[in-house]
């Protein structure tokens, strides 16, 4: 960019990004071991900072504040001024990430994990690295992984599973990886990322952001010594840097095993086949084999995934078969007869965890001290929540599950306008607030989860592209 021209427009940002992404993925397609040396230039570039910024101030954490106290949704009017500054520095090599800011969510089993929230600059820093970097990596990445990856989605993941489960893969091994994003060896993963990245430019700004550092909520500094923390825009990416490993193991298998026959012939001989799916850390291996096939493919995940510093949990770590089930990314996955029939079929459906999560948000949003809105308001708050998760479930066998939560939620706002209005009789209520029965004011209808279709998700296999797919159509 020539000094003092003005900073692209979003639109022109954006068609230039894609474009060199597009080249940077082919070449990494064309030439699997090429090392990409003049990477630097990129992440300092007007376009690639333009559209990094926009992402970092778009995303539903822009109004969270790092250890700075500045969050990017309270940058309006300087955007030109805080890139160029931000671009000078990264030139000058003046740029030096600073501690993410952690804070402490909720998970499963009332235990807590922590978030770690960089600054506005280091964020979009991060997006720009991200952008560079991501459809280089795509490009080496196996079609068997889902999580945080462009144009895949959880919903691929559970429909594999649930296809070669419904073909003779019955038992299931249920991975958990202890601590991933706190335990991944920094050397080992910097290692992977050198196969790829040869501009040590990018590597040392790797490596900063690595070793950052975390201010905790008691304002206790922490060393980072191992593991990207959880947060940060660049910390997917490297953490499937990092697996992949795992995945570059059980593909590898799975080729040798050859083609459709020959795994048939595997199985007549007494051999297992087996197959991997991976959502970031959550993982399964399918087995056409038996339990001792199970067993010990458990203890082979545990000997790749060694290297990079990460152990499996032993207590979180299962072996089921698909007719007992096992629970994945929020959805059941069982085999069990179809009612009237003999047959019996593999079915998804939501688990009990994911639907108690969403009826303690209705519950949390009916709850008493909610009662100072009007009808509307709250038909506002409660309607994305259903929407969003029957959206999510809606693949799988739920349309009993979506007619319990419309009729819990009805009860919960038929309680909620009790308390509102203490003296007010039914058919009060009824005539101002329900159109048959159903909540309603000033146009708000609340969403009725018991609309909604059921539509079976289909396995996409390897058919899908990349958003960097060329004429010569490129699918990861």
């Amino acid at each position: 960019m020539n000094i003092g021209a003005p900073w692209p427009g979003l639109d022109e940002a954006e068609w230039r990004v894609r474009h060199i992404q597009t080249k940077l993925h082919q070449w990494a397609i064309d030439d699997p071991d090429r090392r990409f040396d003049d990477l630097f230039n990129l992440v300092a570039d007007p376009a690639f900072l333009t559209v990094a910024w926009a992402r970092v101030r778009g995303n539903r954490g822009a109004r969270s504040v790092g250890v700075d106290g500045v969050a990017p949704r309270s940058i309006v009017f300087g955007k030109e001024k805080f890139l160029t500054g931000l671009r000078d520095d990264l030139k000058a090599r003046r740029f030096d990430p600073l501690p993410v800011r952690e804070k402490l969510i909720p998970k499963s089993g009332g235990k807590l994990r922590g978030l770690g929230i960089p600054t506005a600059r280091d964020r979009t820093v991060q997006a720009a690295l991200k952008l560079v970097l991501e459809p280089i990596f795509e490009a080496d990445f196996k079609p068997v992984s889902y999580g945080f990856r462009p144009g895949r989605r959880a919903q691929d993941a559970i429909a594999e599973i649930h296809y070669y489960t419904s073909r003779s893969y019955e038992w299931v091994v249920e991975g958990d990886i202890k601590a991933c994003f706190d335990e991944i060896d920094h050397r080992a993963l910097m290692d992977r990322v050198r196969d790829r990245v040869g501009d040590k430019r990018i590597l040392g700004l790797v490596k900063a952001f690595l070793k950052a550092g975390v201010l905790s909520e008691d304002g206790v500094m922490r060393d980072t010594n191992t593991g990207t923390p959880q947060g940060g825009i660049l910390s997917p990416l490297l953490a499937n840097i990092a697996l992949s490993v795992l995945d570059e193991h059980f593909v590898d298998a799975w080729e040798a095993m050859g083609d459709t026959h020959q795994r048939e012939r595997r199985r007549r001989k007494g051999l297992a086949n087996y197959r991997l799916v991976r959502y970031a850390d959550d993982w399964v291996v399918m087995v056409a084999g038996t339990q001792a096939d199970a067993e010990r493919l458990r203890d082979e995940a545990a000997t790749v995934l060694a290297p990079m510093g990460l152990r499996l949990s032993p207590e979180k770590t299962k072996i089921s078969h698909i007719d007992e089930g096992l629970d994945f990314l929020g959805m059941r996955i069982q085999r069990h007869k179809k009612r009237g029939a003999d047959k019996r079929y593999v079915y998804t459906y939501p688990t009990r965890a994911s639907l108690a999560s969403v009826k303690a948000k209705v519950k949390t949003i009916t709850s008493r001290r909610t009662t100072y809105q009007s009808l509307d308001i709250l038909i506002h708050r409660l309607s994305p929540v259903l929407r969003g998760w029957t959206n999510y479930h809606r693949h799988g066998a739920a349309s009993k599950t979506f007619a319990y939560l419309g009729a819990y939620t009805w009860r919960r706002v038929w309680l909620w306008l009790r308390t509102k209005h203490p003296k007010a009789t039914v058919r009060d209520l009824q005539r101002r607030y329900l159109n048959r029965w159903w909540p309603e004011q000033d146009g708000a209808v609340l969403f009725n989860p018991a609309t909604v279709t059921i539509i079976r998700y289909r396995y996409r296999g390897t058919n899908i592209p990349t958003p960097w797919a060329t004429t010569t159509g490129t699918a990861a």
